[in-house]
């Protein structure tokens, strides 16, 4: 499946604040902490604990999330199926972003190993 331009347009409007709590859920319920998940985001993007309640407070688009983070060299070793989609086919760069992150979500809710996760060699 391949991402409309309609797509792309509204996950970039979509705020980190209204999907975070999902992360957090998705995760707790399958015995993950709360502090792995910050982990992942930390190695994605490296926004710490203080950033990551900043830009939830001021409610920042997953656009803005994304232009913000620094994004880890080894993101691009992220690749499979996330949402019916195949990230290595993504064309749009935040939408790729976004995917990474939902990826790396759904690896720690699966109980993949951390090193793993954050694609440690």
């Amino acid at each position: 499946m391949k991402p409309t331009v309609e797509h792309d347009k509204r996950i970039a409007m979509i705020t980190f604040a209204s999907v975070y709590p999902h992360y957090v859920t998705k995760v707790e319920s399958k015995g993950r902490t709360k502090g792995e998940l910050h982990q992942v985001i930390k190695w994605l993007t490296g926004f710490d604990d203080k950033k990551l309640q900043e830009l939830i407070d001021t409610k920042a688009t997953f656009e803005t999330f994304f232009k913000r983070a620094k994004l880890n060299s080894n993101a691009r070793l992220i690749t499979g199926i996330i949402c019916g989609y195949r990230i290595e086919e993504i064309e749009n760069l935040l939408t790729k972003q976004i995917r990474y992150l939902d990826k790396l979500v759904d690896e720690l809710a699966k109980g993949r190993k951390m090193d793993k996760i954050l694609r440690t060699v």
